[in-house]
């Protein structure tokens, strides 16, 4: 039988004499929303930057359904898994060219769709992205990942610095992309997102893997 989505086996992550992730072993389904929390420095993010390769496995191994994502080619792994960073980087000037980053040939409706769904208005695509909020950074982050039509979506905290409404317009974004056979990782210590959407939570403490439950979001899932 096919294995899908991710699987780590006694995946340890280790930066000099630190432990940043030690011995986890865990399967991340496909098609579904796994949320990872934890306390700040627990290893939420370098959990989900291995995910993509961002960062490398000191040891233990990975795999995509069933193929070790180190045989992956990195930049089609990428695009195929989309991570949108707590702090991400922007890369131009205006909100249209930063939408069509990873997809120059997307249309203007094309890019004002992509906004709407992490709800911004269509007069954002003129705005320079130096005058943008946090919060419309953010969502900015998201619409540009979704244009490439990623698999699965890694998110590192993505309504940290969104107002409930707002929180509440990436909620439902997670669950219409699930719904539609994508899966996402998601970082997050907003408790009430983690129990709307995911399917799966794990906790984190210390590089530890702790606890691995079913969520509320959608019905149990094997979490072994």
């Amino acid at each position: 039988m096919r294995m899908a989505g991710f699987r780590l086996e006694q995946v340890t992550v280790t930066r000099g004499l630190a432990t940043l992730l030690g011995q986890v072993s865990v399967s991340i389904p496909a098609g579904r929303c796994t949320a990872v929390t934890g306390a700040s420095g627990a290893g939420k993010s370098t959990l989900l930057r291995l995910l993509n390769r961002l960062d490398e496995p000191t040891s233990g191994h990975i795999t995509l359904d069933g193929v070790p994502i180190a045989e992956l080619e990195v930049l089609a792994l990428r695009r195929r898994v989309g991570l949108v960073a707590q702090a991400s980087v922007l890369l131009t000037d205006r909100v249209l060219d930063e939408v069509r980053v990873g997809r120059q040939d997307l249309s203007d409706a094309g890019v004002v769709e992509l906004l709407a769904r992490v709800g911004m208005e269509p007069w954002f695509t003129e705005r320079a992205t130096a005058e943008l909020s946090g919060g419309e950074v953010q969502r900015l982050c998201l619409a540009r990942a979704l244009a490439v039509e990623p698999k699965m979506l890694l998110l590192d905290e993505p309504t940290s610095a969104l107002d409930g409404a707002s929180a509440e317009v990436i909620g439902a974004l997670i669950g219409d992309y699930v719904s539609a056979g994508g899966t996402v990782v998601l970082v997050s210590h907003d408790h009430g997102l983690i129990e709307s959407v995911a399917a799966q939570v794990l906790v984190l403490d210390c590089g530890r893997l702790v606890s691995s439950r079913a969520g509320a979001g959608v019905s149990a899932v094997s979490i072994s």
